[in-house]
């Protein structure tokens, strides 16, 4: 699926154990964006073929910002969050002009896009699907006064092509011990995951899940199905559906939409959204881990105007205020089927939520030992954390795990297998 990246991003990424801050001030990861002065500019026509695909124009003497979606910029997920950061850099950084294209296929179609935006003369290009990554290195490399950030992947030219990731796995880990603590006070220990595709980064936040579950619900269990969509309302109801009908209490969803919140309401059960803060908006929601990626984007986008950028591997931790946890946060309420659990869950949620977000509690003190596989093996003894490029890779990826673990395996308590 991917080509192996070059020997320079490979040391990058194992000696890399701070990453570079994306600039700005730290926010609350609490605020809703505030709504633009004007209207971005949208080119929302998706026909069959990426050259159809209406491509805005630059504004002359601007800096352009253009974003590509995976998915309708109004999802109530995923791309939603990032419409919102793309809106926020218009409000907060002087003489930016910002536009968007939605609903662009993984593949040779987005390589297209990413082609006719960088011609159109846009200075910063975003895109926000793992499945981009490839299409823009190539265009990257054909237009090198183009700054293109890359969402969630793995790979960086560190000159105009850079990596952007956040530490879900902290609000997940978090989630995980509501979850558990609600299917063990319900009597029942089963919980659900809707998983995208077999990536490091939905396996590792598969497992910052389960290892939060097993923090507050010793015996419960997580069973997984694989959705292999990034954004289909349909498809996601129905695996939430399969999860609640085979016994789930609880069910997690790594997709783009809030159904399946939805669907905990129709059946008296509990859903965890994605995403986006706005996602968890029904009684049945326990909580939403969700992202605020508008002062990122902005620190991005001055430090690129400025000329100080350099993109690589921008990582950041809750410290940065990026990352949420719907109804802890500053100002929101806990959801019903939260406020009623045992009072020293509550607490302890609260207490390792405020160590994240001072910094005491990072990704690496999610994932420490002692940690066993799913098939009884250990996986890292007491006190032994992975690094970055665990989290990251797989070998197939070229790059070589610091301690032969990589993200291939599934926490004890989740009764799936990985696909081969």
């Amino acid at each position: 699926m991917r080509k192996n990246i070059s020997r320079l991003a490979i040391i990058a990424l194992a000696l890399m154990l701070v990453l570079s801050a994306c600039g700005g001030a730290k926010p609350a990861a609490t605020e809703a964006p505030v709504a633009a002065t004007e209207a971005p500019v949208a080119a929302t026509e998706a026909p069959a073929a990426a050259e159809g695909f209406q491509i805005p124009e630059v504004v002359a003497g601007k800096f352009n910002v253009a974003m590509v979606l995976i998915g309708p910029h109004d999802d109530g997920g995923w791309s939603q969050a990032h419409y919102e950061g793309l809106v926020y850099i218009q409000d907060n950084v002087p003489n930016v002009n910002i536009a968007y294209i939605e609903n662009v296929p993984e593949g040779a179609d987005s390589e297209q896009v990413f082609r006719s935006l960088s011609r159109k003369g846009f200075n910063l290009i975003f895109g926000t699907s793992f499945g981009f990554g490839d299409p823009m290195e190539v265009v990257a490399g054909e237009f090198p006064d183009t700054m293109f950030i890359h969402l969630t992947g793995i790979k960086s030219n560190f000159t105009n092509f850079g990596n952007l990731m956040g530490a879900m796995e902290d609000m997940k880990y978090l989630a995980g011990m509501l979850a558990g603590a609600r299917a063990k006070q319900d009597g029942n220990p089963k919980l659900g995951y809707m998983a995208t595709f077999p990536i490091p980064e939905e396996i590792r936040l598969g497992n910052a899940i389960a290892l939060g579950m097993r923090k507050t619900c010793p015996e419960c269990t997580l069973d997984v199905r694989w959705l292999n969509t990034w954004h289909d309302p349909i498809i996601e109801k129905e695996a939430a559906a399969s999860l609640f009908d085979a016994g789930a209490q609880v069910v997690f969803t790594g997709a783009d939409t809030p159904a399946v919140a939805d669907v905990a309401q129709e059946k008296g059960k509990w859903g965890v959204t994605y995403d986006w803060y706005g996602s968890c908006k029904v009684e049945h929601c326990l909580t939403a881990p969700y992202w605020v990626w508008g002062p990122i984007y902005a620190g991005i986008a001055e430090k690129v105007i400025a000329g100080t950028y350099v993109p690589g591997y921008d990582y950041f931790d809750a410290e940065t205020g990026a990352l949420g946890l719907f109804g802890f946060m500053e100002g929101q309420t806990m959801q019903p089927g939260v406020a009623d659990l045992d009072p020293a869950v509550i607490t302890e949620v609260k207490d390792t939520l405020a160590k994240m977000l001072a910094g005491d509690f990072t990704r690496f003190d999610v994932f420490t030992g002692p940690i066993n596989d799913n098939q009884g093996n250990v996986v890292l003894p007491a006190g032994q954390s992975l690094e970055q490029v665990d989290l990251d890779a797989f070998p197939e990826f070229g790059l070589p795990c610091t301690i032969k673990v990589c993200m291939k395996w599934w926490a004890e308590g989740i009764t799936a297998e990985l696909p081969k």
